[in-house]
């Protein structure tokens, strides 16, 4: 099962390659995928259905695969074939294989991204195979979402149409919805189990629902049922369905029909046999499911699209469905799953035939569409043999299993003998039953009139030939409607274990169910069926007085104007709230945040009244310079809200920034402090380049009105924060797992360094998530600033003219002009060798001597100190972080000496490309312990000894350090490149903007000319 998995989703990946070579023959190639693995099924038969012996059914078998996946959350990925998933599997594959058959004569070569849409259709039967194979619940929601984006994207096939998206995402929201209240009822139900395992489940669900957490479990229940409805379309969910009618014909004859929306019938189907006696089960499974089938059948008269006929049929068959499949007796469960076979079969049929009329006269119109029939008999049949069928009429696979439904309801209940009076309601949904096929028969025949009776008035239709090829598939699809109604044997051999399940105790067990048969004699199940058929027919013939009933009906009854209703009463909210929230006030914003921030967490603490924990000092006596970094915090707090000018707040945020630092250091944590103060220095380069767009001064302050409001928020803030961190920590009733980290460190990391250890190793899936979201905040820093790309393709310094880079305009050269441009000038005529690479491409009066000599000198030395902390970091202060921060470090000189061209000259690889080197790094780091027999991110150990170096101890967790290095320093790279380099040649284009009397670095030109005096 893994395998056959496996082959959909890889050849789904390579699909687009096999368009672009074979064109709409690639449907061909796509189709053996469920093909071949329909004939695995097949063969798989005698495995899933054990014979038995004499008058005993067949004893129940399967097929297990287990894969371990989360064990500690009790999650495997576990897969089972029973009857049920192989019965359901016949219908995913076979009729998957011969949609994608069908698709190759549907679509031409030039309709747009049929790869796409191909590899997205496979993709959807693996999918849904997953799904009915899936033992394990999340694992089966996993699959269950994946039909639901699945379905998304092959809704939405006509992008440039706004019903095709207007309907997919319809389809999407709701199914979702339901979807993500399942996914409650999942949890709940495996949490009150003990197990996620569908198959450990059902064997305990007698004591689940009479236990104690009798409740629980059937809310759970009552959730997954929730889901259920939403994806099969029951009401009041029902309207999504003939709205995904915009999708192309092949995707409603497949998802539509016979997979998507089967799989809420499949999981009450596979849930019916351990719940369907719980309180809330038959109300919905029955109420929804017989309303479901009246007004789809109802809505589907009125319709004058052929195709939204079957849409709404299809709506009114799953509640048929849904009724007979959750009843919960053996001849309901032989019945629904006779019935489920039966629709699929004669519902794909359909489909495929509107297809082709659609494809060959160009519309789906009733009204239109004359004569059909004489221009495509063979097509007609096809058609009949599925509407018969449809309809209920022998000898076709519908009347068969109508048939067993019919029996199902009315012999339901008690037996005769047993003294106790018969279930009441069952006498009333009957009536509904024949009520609904009455409306299935009068459907079906108006289906068949629309779309091949010749009528009155209406001229012949032009009706292209129709190529074998074309009709090739709804044909094998009606031959085994005919076959399955003649030879129901086989079927009901299939589903006898399934029916088995239901059975109270041995004796019934071993009588089993009744069984599928053409003819069953004289019984009242063939009344009904005739009174459907006459009741039927009168309909059909009485249309004109139907249709003139039903348009007395209000026309605001509709499911999907209450939708659209709905959704816009949410956008109209959404605008309402927004309105008032988003006012574009910094200080509102911050004013809501912090209050919530604090009046909770305040409230939380004045109900719960507990005392201080004990031991608590708010100085440490054996680090009094605490209390002097804490006063340089404060006051670079204050200064920062007080500063009048945006570089001023900025180096006093960093003051903080820089106390902390010292604090960490106090407290006895090196590799903190060193990685604090080095990740400060990198924010206060990166914000100073910033601001060299924006005005120099903070012009717009609150007014005084606020400032009282605002010294209380932010002083509340801080002392609730406070209290809530002392409380926190003296709340603690276990011992921290940090306290073993020192032993992980040094026996499973093999480091002397607890934190570079833990983040390399012990978390290392936590600092590859943090890598992983510092690459995506530099990408969208980068499209921010770029919009097309990374920049990483700067000009060379041999293409630019030097001294040109930065020049002033010659008012501004004229009036700066004295000792320190002149000994800038003469620097920059000097003949020897530049001290820096790209520093000739500078303007004179943009260079600084002191500044270049300075980085020649500690460039080399910084990134030879970044590799040391790099591979000292294990038992060290150190590590990737604090390694790659210090060479951004001296990138950051470079850039600040000589400019964007300097930049260049020192990272001749792209910022991008550096993310991309790192991440990759790390990931092969966490995989290969994998392909070696171990664990995903596992270290070993390894030592050796080596010329000149002696003995060396070397840890595999070192590789995982050297990605997060290349990582940080790409992304200095990229912030570098964007906030500096191409600021930079903006105001070189644009002169007089704000950063036009500014140093590269964001320094202002008046302060740097007299350093470089």
């Amino acid at each position: 099962m893994i395998t056959v998995l496996a082959v959909h989703f890889a050849v789904a990946a390579v699909a687009p390659l096999l368009f672009r070579k074979f064109g709409r023959n690639a449907f061909y190639a796509l189709a053996a995928v469920p093909a071949g693995s329909f004939i695995w099924l097949v063969l798989q038969h005698p495995a899933v259905y054990r014979a038995g012996s004499g008058t005993t059914p067949a004893e129940p078998g399967f097929i297990s695969e287990i894969v371990p996946w989360v064990p500690d959350l009790k999650i495997d990925l576990a897969f089972r074939m029973d009857a049920l998933a192989w019965i359901m599997s016949l219908l995913v594959l076979g009729v998957g294989a011969l949609v994608l058959v069908y698709c190759a004569r549907y679509f031409k070569d030039k309709d747009s991204d049929l790869g796409g849409f191909g590899a997205q259709l496979l993709a959807f039967a693996g999918a849904m195979f997953g799904l009915v194979t899936a033992d394990d619940l999340l694992l089966m929601f996993i699959f269950w979402e994946l039909t639901t984006v699945l379905s998304y994207l092959l809704i939405g096939y006509a992008r440039t149409r706004l019903s095709a998206r207007r309907s997919a995402l319809q389809a999407l929201m709701v199914t979702t919805a339901g979807g993500l209240a399942m996914l409650v009822g999942l949890v709940i139900l495996g949490f009150s189990a003990g197990t996620y395992r569908m198959s450990a489940i059902l064997e305990q669900a007698p004591a689940l629902s009479t236990g104690p957490a009798a409740g629980a479990v059937g809310a759970a229940v009552v959730l997954i049922l929730v889901g259920a409805v939403t994806k099969s379309a029951l009401i009041p969910f029902h309207f999504w369905l003939p709205g995904a009618m915009a999708a192309p014909t092949p995707v409603s004859a497949y998802l539509h029909a016979a997979a998507m929306v089967k799989a809420g019938v499949y999981l009450v189907a596979r849930l019916a046999p351990g719940f369907a006696e719980t309180a809330y089960w038959l109300p919905m499974v029955l109420g929804l499911g017989l309303a479901t089938m009246l007004v789809g059948g109802y809505r589907a008269l009125r319709q004058t699209d052929i195709k939204l006929i079957l849409a709404y049929g299809t709506v009114s068959q799953l509640g048929f469905l849904t009724m007979v499949v959750g009843l919960g007796t053996p001849d309901a469960a032989l019945a629904g799953l006779a019935l489920l076979l039966a629709h699929g079969l004669f519902k794909a049929t359909l489909f495929l035939v509107v297809g082709i009329i659609d494809h060959q006269s160009g519309t789906r119109d009733l009204r239109k569409l004359s004569g059909v029939y004489k221009s495509s008999r063979a097509l007609a049949i096809v058609a009949a043999i599925g509407a018969a069928s449809m309809a209920g009429i022998p000898p076709m696979a519908g009347f068969v299993a109508k048939e067993s439904v019919f029996e199902a309801f009315l012999h339901y209940g008690p037996a005769p003998g047993d003294g106790a009076q018969p279930v009441p309601w069952v006498l009333m949904i009957l009536v509904g039953l024949v009520l609904g096929s009455v409306l299935t028969f009068a459907y079906s025949a108006r289906f068949m009139w629309g779309a091949f009776a010749t009528k009155r008035g209406v001229t012949a239709t032009p009706f292209k030939a129709i190529k074998p090829s074309f009709l090739a598939a709804p044909a094998v699809l009606s031959l085994l409607t005919i076959i399955y109604g003649l030879w129901p044997a086989s079927v009901d051999g299939w589903i006898q274990p399934y029916a088995a399940q239901f059975a109270h105790d041995a004796g019934a067990a071993a009588a089993g169910a009744g069984h599928l048969a053409l003819w069953h004699g004289f019984t009242p199940a063939l009344g009904l069926t005739a009174l459907t058929f006459a009741l039927g027919l009168a309909m059909f013939y009485g249309r004109d007085l139907v249709a003139r009933l039903q348009a007395l009906v209000p026309g605001w009854i509709d499911g999907d104007r209450a939708y659209q209703m709905t959704i816009g009463a949410l956008d109209d909210t959404a605008v309402w709230i927004t309105g008032r929230t988003q006012r574009g006030s910094l200080f509102f914003y911050l004013a809501v945040i912090l209050t919530m921030a604090f009046v909770l967490p305040l409230t939380a603490l004045i109900a719960a009244n507990k005392p201080l924990p004990e031991g608590l000092y708010f100085i440490d006596p054996h680090s009094p310079l605490q209390v002097v970094a804490g006063a340089g915090i404060v006051i670079g707090a204050l200064a920062a809200v007080r500063a009048n000018k945006r570089f001023l707040a900025v180096l006093m945020v960093s003051v903080t920034g820089y106390g902390i630092a010292l604090m960490f250091a106090l407290q006895g944590a090196p590799d903190l402090a060193l990685t604090q103060m080095l990740v400060e220095t990198i924010i206060l380069v990166a914000f100073v380049l910033a601001m060299r767009s924006l005005p120099a001064e903070l012009r717009d302050r609150t007014g005084g009105k606020y400032r009282v409001v605002r010294v209380i928020i932010g002083l509340a803030f801080g002392a609730t924060m406070i209290f809530v961190a002392i409380y926190a920590m003296g709340a603690r009733t276990a011992l921290p797992v940090s306290l073993q980290f020192p032993q992980l460190a040094y026996e499973g990391g093999g480091g002397l360094n607890i934190v570079n250890v833990t983040l390399v190793d012990i978390r290392a899936w936590d600092t590859f998530g943090e890598i992983s979201v510092l690459a995506l905040a530099a990408t969208g820093v980068a499209s921010l600033i770029f919009v097309r790309s990374r920049g990483d393709s700067v000009r060379t310094p041999a293409t630019v003219v030097e001294g040109t880079v930065g020049r002033r305009t010659v008012a501004d050269q004229s009036s700066r002009d004295g000792a320190a441009l002149a000994l800038s000038r003469k620097f920059a005529a000097a003949t020897r060798d530049a001290w820096l690479v790209a520093g000739r491409t500078m303007a004179p009066e943009r260079r600084s001597i002191i500044f270049e000599v300075v980085t020649r000198l500690v460039f080399h030395s910084m990134i030879v100190f970044s590799i040391y902390l790099l591979l000292a970091g294990h038992n060290l202060p150190g590590g990737g972080f604090a390694g790659g921060l210090t060479a951004g470090l001296a990138l950051t000189l470079r850039y600040l000496a000589g400019g964007r061209f300097e930049l260049r000259e020192a990272t001749p690889v792209g910022a991008g490309t550096l993310l991309g080197i790192g991440l990759a790094t790390a990931a092969v780091s966490g995989v290969m312990p994998l392909l070696l027999g171990g664990q995903v991110f596992q270290s070993a150990v390894i030592e050796l000894w080596l010329p000149v170096f002696g003995d060396v101890k070397f840890v595999t967790s070192t590789i995982f350090d050297i990605g997060v290095y290349i990582v940080v320093i790409g992304l200095v790279l990229d912030v570098l490149r964007s906030l500096g380099a191409e600021i930079d040649e903006h105001f070189e284009e644009h002169p007089g903007g704000p950063g036009e009397d500014q140093e590269p670095g964001g320094i202002p030109a008046e302060t740097t000319a007299k350093g470089k005096a």
